[in-house]
């Protein structure tokens, strides 16, 4: 009796582990912030499996991953940073494209009308303007490619204030810090900021779609590889994909 039993105990003994794994650990681009929420929860509530998410420009989570920092998984503010992981040997999957961002123009100043938006930065009402850090936040590179074309890069030059992140450049838009800055729009539409100020989206020909992808990480792969394989299925999932269009991203 004792040997029939013994295999099923230890079956039984392994396949629990599988579920009851740490959470996966996650970097998140800072424009999904609240975004990720539903994400992170609704994956929860299909797969069982936890996750714990760690928000930054993508460029500073690139640099932490190639020092070792132990994340199982990346969601990029771009497809270049994902990329340059993948060229370097440190991710367990191909980077694959989960969402298209859009930049919008944000204020909380009640008048300051963005119809004419080049108009409004360039004049006396707006002093500060945010913008996320374009060495390290791809919205920030995209916003500078956005200003350059438009002649407006050095008109507004003595204006710009730089945040860390698209989180640091929000927070230095809703205190009014800055008049109003550049973020994505996925920030604007969510619960947590929906009627806060008003926004201007930016024509989507001035500047490049902002195609955002994620990987398993080399560590990931090793360490945390069934569940991290289920999160980066989930992320083009069709729930997934409606979570993404109702919080503003073009979906691929």
């Amino acid at each position: 009796m004792l040997k029939k039993t013994l295999p099923l105990l230890v079956s039984l003994v392994f396949a629990g582990p599988v579920l009851a794994a740490e959470p996966l650990s996650v970097a998140v681009a800072a424009n999904l912030q609240y975004t990720f929420d539903d994400l992170a929860a609704a994956f929860q509530r299909e797969t069982g499996i936890a996750v714990k998410p760690s928000y930054s420009s993508s460029g500073k989570f690139v640099a932490q991953i190639q020092n070792g920092a132990p994340y199982d998984f990346f969601l990029s503010a771009d497809r270049d940073f994902p990329e340059k992981l993948a060229e370097l040997g440190l991710t367990a999957t191909p980077p694959k494209i989960y969402a298209y961002g859009t930049l919008v123009l944000w204020t909380l100043k009640p008048d300051l009308n963005l119809n004419n938006w080049q108009q409004a930065l360039a004049g006396p009402q707006v002093a500060k303007i945010a913008v996320a850090n374009p060495r390290t936040a791809p919205y920030g590179r995209e916003t500078m490619k956005v200003l350059g074309k438009l002649g407006l890069d050095s008109k507004l030059e003595s204006k710009l204030v730089f945040g860390e992140s698209i989180s640091q450049t929000n927070q230095y838009i809703y205190s009014r810090a800055a008049d109003a800055g550049f973020t994505a729009k996925s920030v604007v539409v969510s619960p947590e900021m929906k009627g806060k100020g008003h926004y201007v989206e930016l024509a989507r020909d001035s500047y490049q779609p902002i195609a955002q992808a994620m990987v398993v990480t080399r560590r990931g792969g090793a360490e945390n590889g069934v569940a991290a394989r289920k999160l980066y299925d989930f992320m083009s999932s069709a729930t997934a994909r409606d979570i993404l269009s109702k919080n503003g991203y073009l979906l691929p």
